[in-house]
């Protein structure tokens, strides 16, 4: 199996958790007992040590495959999207070490909940904020951006009208809308978190 096979898949697998751990974190607009009880239920299946070894796989070989990927292809990037799929699959990349080695090492050595609290912590404390607002806004946008490139190169039909560029920029502001509404309910509406 190629390496371009493998990261489809492996990508494949992290857009499915990647698209459930989102709708986790838009549904804290509602408020963070929404986010806490849809997280629980989440927990149910992702939790699973067998899911757990599947999605850390995952992320290991997304990372590993995507790097070898972007940088052979680093020279021969010629249009708007494929300059967005190699950014963001970079950024992506960068932030997938982060988040993941967080939430590890909050569950294994804090022995903490990685619950909403923990992951809000930095976006609701000033100047932490300075880093972890663009830190995860980037994060977000990349994952959108690497999707909405991807359609760009492979979509080839029109659809209610749009053009396959335009639909993949319909992609990306719906990765900036979703990005506002997630940074919105994790900071209770702009005003900061009560942390228990």
């Amino acid at each position: 199996m190629s390496i371009r096979k493998i990261h489809y898949y492996s990508g494949l697998t992290l857009t499915l958790f990647i698209g459930f751990h989102l709708l986790n974190h838009l549904v804290s607009i509602f408020g963070v007992q929404y986010h806490l009880d849809l997280m629980n239920s989440f927990r149910v299946v992702y939790r699973n040590i067998l899911v757990e070894i599947v999605l850390l796989a995952a992320v290991l070989v997304q990372i590993l495959s995507g790097l070898k990927l972007a940088f052979s292809k680093k020279k021969t990037m010629a249009s708007f999207y494929e300059k967005v799929q190699v950014y963001s699959g970079l950024y992506l990349a960068f932030f997938l070490v982060i988040h993941v080695s967080a939430v590890l090492f909050g569950r294994l050595v804090l022995e903490v909940d990685t619950n909403f609290y923990f992951g809000v912590a930095g976006l609701n404390a000033f100047p932490l904020s300075l880093f972890f607002v663009p830190y995860y806004s980037l994060g977000i946008m990349s994952f959108f951006g690497h999707i909405a490139a991807i359609h760009a190169q492979k979509m080839d039909k029109t659809i209610l009208g749009l053009s396959p560029k335009a639909q993949s920029n319909l992609i990306l502001l719906k990765g900036a809308i979703l990005t506002l509404l997630i940074l919105y309910g994790s900071t209770n509406g702009f005003t900061g978190v009560d942390f228990p």
